[in-house]
C-alpha cells in the first residue's frame, strides 16, 4: 500500500469556507500526517498561527482561479501571502496570454519564480489542463520549467475537469525529473490517488485527503 498521506496537500478553498474549516484543515493535516495545507490567502495568516512549529507546509494561491490578473496584482498577492507565512505558492498562470503566443506568459512565471525564490519559497504553477490540448500540455509544461517553476500544476478544480493520469503522464514526460508535478481537481478517492502517483504526481491537491486516507486504512 502507498503511503498517500506524505503526497497529500490538505486543501479548502471553498468560497464559503469559514474560520472553522481553516482550523479543520490543520487539524485533519496533523492527525494524518498530510505534507501540508492548502487556503486561500485571506486565511494565510490565520492557518500559519494554526500550524505554529508543526512540519506543515502552507501553501496558498496567486491569481486564482482565473490566472488573466495583471503581474504586478499577482506578486503583490506573493509578496502578501510570503509576508503572512505562506511556505509555497500555487500561481495561476496567464492561459489567455498562452493560447494568443504571448512571451509575457513565460516572463510573468520567471517573474514570480525570482520573488518567490528570493524568500526561498516553492513556486507551482497551475496551467488548467481542462483548457489545452495534449500538445499544449507539453508546451505548457516545458515553459513553467523553463521559467522557473518547481512544481508544474493540472488544476485549480474551479475547471470543468481536474486531474487525470493521461495528463500527468504527459506533464511527466515533458519536463526534468527535478521539477514536480501536482495533481489537483477532482480526486476523491484512494484508487484515483494511487493512479495519479503512478503516472508520476509528486502531489496531491484534494479536498478529500481524509476520506482518501481513510479508505486506505480501512479498505472495503
Amino acid at each position: 500500500m502507498v503511503n498517500l498521506a506524505q503526497y497529500i496537500e490538505h486543501t479548502n478553498l471553498s468560497p464559503t469556507l469559514t474560520i472553522g474549516a481553516i482550523d479543520q484543515l490543520v487539524d485533519e493535516a496533523r492527525k494524518f500526517n498530510f505534507v501540508g495545507v492548502c487556503v486561500p490567502p485571506f486565511w494565510v495568516k490565520r492557518a500559519q498561527r494554526e500550524i505554529g512549529n508543526d512540519n506543515i507546509q502552507l501553501v496558498t494561491v496567486a491569481g486564482f482561479p482565473l490566472g488573466y490578473s495583471m503581474t504586478e496584482t499577482k506578486l503583490d498577492e506573493i509578496k502578501r501571502a510570503i509576508d503572512n507565512g505562506a511556505d509555497e505558492i500555487d500561481v495561476v498562470w496567464n492561459i489567455s496570454s498562452f493560447k494568443t503566443g504571448l512571451p509575457w506568459t513565460k516572463i510573468e512565471i520567471a517573474k514570480c519564480s525570482k520573488l518567490i525564490h528570493d524568500h526561498q519559497k516553492i513556486l507551482k504553477v497551475i496551467i488548467e489542463t481542462a483548457y489545452l490540448s495534449d500538445e499544449e500540455i507539453t508546451e505548457a509544461s516545458k515553459l513553467c520549467a523553463d521559467a522557473g517553476a518547481d512544481y508544474v500544476k493540472t488544476s485549480t478544480g474551479f475547471a470543468p475537469t481536474g486531474a487525470n493520469v493521461e495528463h500527468i503522464k504527459i506533464m511527466r514526460r515533458a519536463v526534468p525529473a527535478t521539477i514536480g508535478i501536482k495533481a489537483s481537481g477532482g480526486i476523491k478517492t484512494y484508487e484515483q490517488a494511487v493512479q495519479l502517483i503512478e503516472a508520476g504526481a509528486d502531489r496531491l491537491g484534494t479536498s478529500s485527503g481524509k476520506t482518501i486516507v481513510t479508505q486506505n486504512l480501512n479498505p472495503q
